[in-house]
């Protein structure tokens, strides 16, 4: 039988908030999650101070904040032994609620409000137990998965499923991402039709051109399930992955694209504008 996650959009907030407001009181126990490798620059912020992070750190507080620049990578283990988070480059994350409710289950909420986050947990002992992730896009519940997903500028979630089930849901319309297939949501819009994982990072450049005012115009293509960067700045494409953006060109006429997939998959371009 396939362990299923749900991922409700914005829209179907409100009624879970007040499902589980019925649910018995949630208690906090010495819940934490534990920094076990940093790559790179990862910051740690709780409320206005910020400082490095290190391995052995723990996220403990309601607000902890976890940042990583780019090429930068952190992996984080959660108290209970569940499971492993990793964080890729350029990726934003909070802890909302880490609680143990009357009966022991842990409740874990987190929020991700930009990059990537890939999740490797083992199927929850605890019927009560559940780790949720907010994003822009919707709140994805997990009940022992491997999945992925990135958050594009506009709230987009790309998902891609390893193992367990998906369900996405948005306009009234419910899409199952299973095993070995992944999908995208776009606020507003139904759930795309899965089709089977991919992971790639291929960039497709259609324009490539100097324009006015040493700027360059890009024209390209990638999966509309991955993120995309140009110059460090995280940028918009359409539910076919298509982009089209003006950009300042450098004196050495190189513009370099990266391209991440909802696994974790990265691959840096350098354009070379003629």
């Amino acid at each position: 039988m396939h362990k299923k996650l749900f991922l409700l959009l914005p829209m179907f907030s409100l009624m879970a908030s007040q499902v589980w407001a019925n649910q018995e009181l949630r208690l906090r126990v010495n819940r934490y999650i534990e920094i076990r490798s940093v790559i790179g620059k990862v910051t740690y912020q709780q409320g206005k101070t910020a400082r490095h992070a290190h391995v052995g750190m723990r996220l403990e507080k309601e607000g902890d904040r976890l940042m990583t620049d780019k090429n930068s990578h952190a992996l984080l283990m959660l108290d209970t032994g569940i499971g492993f988070l990793e964080m890729s480059q350029q990726t934003n994350f909070t802890i909302k609620k880490l609680q143990t409710s009357k009966d022991g289950g842990k409740i874990t909420d987190l929020k991700v409000t930009s990059g990537q986050l890939h999740l490797k947990l083992r199927s929850f002992e605890h019927s009560s137990s559940q780790l949720r992730i907010e994003s822009p896009a919707g709140i994805a519940g997990v009940r022992g998965t491997e999945f992925g997903l990135t958050v594009s500028p506009i709230g987009r979630m790309g998902v891609a499923t390893l193992r367990g089930s998906v369900a996405t849901i948005a306009q009234k319309q419910t899409v199952y991402v299973n095993r070995g297939f992944q999908n995208f949501v776009i606020p507003g819009k139904p759930p795309s039709i899965p089709v089977p994982l991919r992971n790639n990072t291929e960039l497709s450049i259609s324009i490539l051109e100097q324009i006015v005012n040493q700027r360059a115009h890009i024209k390209g293509k990638v999966d509309p399930v991955n993120s995309v960067a140009i110059e460090n700045r995280p940028l918009i494409s359409n539910e076919m992955g298509i982009f089209d953006i003006n950009v300042p060109l450098a004196a050495d006429r190189i513009v370099s694209v990266n391209v991440t997939t909802p696994l974790g998959k990265h691959q840096e371009y350098k354009l070379n504008v003629p």
